[in-house]
């Protein structure tokens, strides 16, 4: 089965570039924008040999799951399009919503989708700064057949929770639920909305986390984002802290301890 675009996505004038295997739809994205692709192009992979997620970790993306990058030029500075994976983000969780009736879907901070809460899927943003604008890459990976086992964030596929779903399924429920999202942003003017959105559907909103800052783990209470999508955890001793990036614990993880034997 070959991919194909959603049919709203495929009206409003967006691309696509299909692979069965690639070293990785993010790279390849890259040097596309390098050769003056402006998009919008979506380029999709059931495979990935040298996939990669944040902070230089791989992703590993076997035959049947799901890599797919998308190129677009944005008009807004670059702190607000990192707010882009708020966007991907919940893209996604229409998507799975769709094509996995009744899968209990939530939002990990900064850019992960869980389902069972285990990592479902994940988002990487990269950029290039051009005059006037940015070339965006919004990467997305979904676990489709397959999880890998050795990660610091336990991980699950569509197959493993009873979900016979196809990469292409996904993908083009994944172009078409892109498109209203992206348009409620609205280069960035919409970020209210979306924060508003993105909340609803939040992992751990309320409870106990730790977060890795670098060598720092932060211990506290997940009390929402601010305006620009930061987290605010409120520490044992009333005050709030903003994190700007890191990873994020739940539950009995949500310990020093914990947390340090995962690493």
């Amino acid at each position: 089965m070959a991919f194909t675009l959603g049919p709203r996505a495929a009206q409003a004038g967006y691309r696509l570039a299909g692979y069965q295997s690639i070293g990785s739809t993010n790279s390849e994205a890259l040097d596309r924008v390098h050769a003056g692709e402006r998009g919008p192009l979506w380029i999709a992979a059931r495979a990935q040999t040298t996939g990669r997620g944040r902070r230089g970790r791989g992703w590993s993306t076997q035959d049947g799951n799901l890599a797919a990058s998308l190129v677009i030029v944005v008009n807004a500075p670059l702190p607000v399009t990192a707010t882009l994976g708020f966007v991907a983000a919940l893209a996604l969780h229409r998507a799975l919503v769709s094509c996995a009736h009744g899968l209990p879907v939530s939002l990990k901070w900064p850019n992960d989708v869980l389902a069972s809460d285990r990592k479902l899927a994940g988002i990487l943003l990269e950029s290039e700064t051009l005059d006037g604008a940015v070339a965006m890459v919004v990467g997305m990976g979904v676990n489709i057949v397959s999880a890998p086992a050795d990660v610091p964030f336990p991980a699950t596929s569509l197959a493993a929770l009873g979900q016979a779903v196809s990469a292409e399924h996904v993908f083009a429920e994944l172009s078409d639920a892109w498109i209203d999202v992206y348009a409620a942003w609205d280069q960035g003017r919409g970020l209210a909305t979306i924060r508003s959105q993105w909340l609803r559907h939040a992992a751990g909103l309320g409870g106990p986390i730790a977060i890795h800052t670098g060598d720092t783990v932060l211990q506290g209470i997940f009390q929402t984002l601010d305006e620009q999508g930061r987290l605010v955890l409120r520490k044992p001793d009333g005050s709030d802290v903003l994190v700007t990036a890191g990873d994020v614990y739940f539950g009995s993880a949500a310990t020093g301890a914990a947390v340090e034997r995962r690493h």
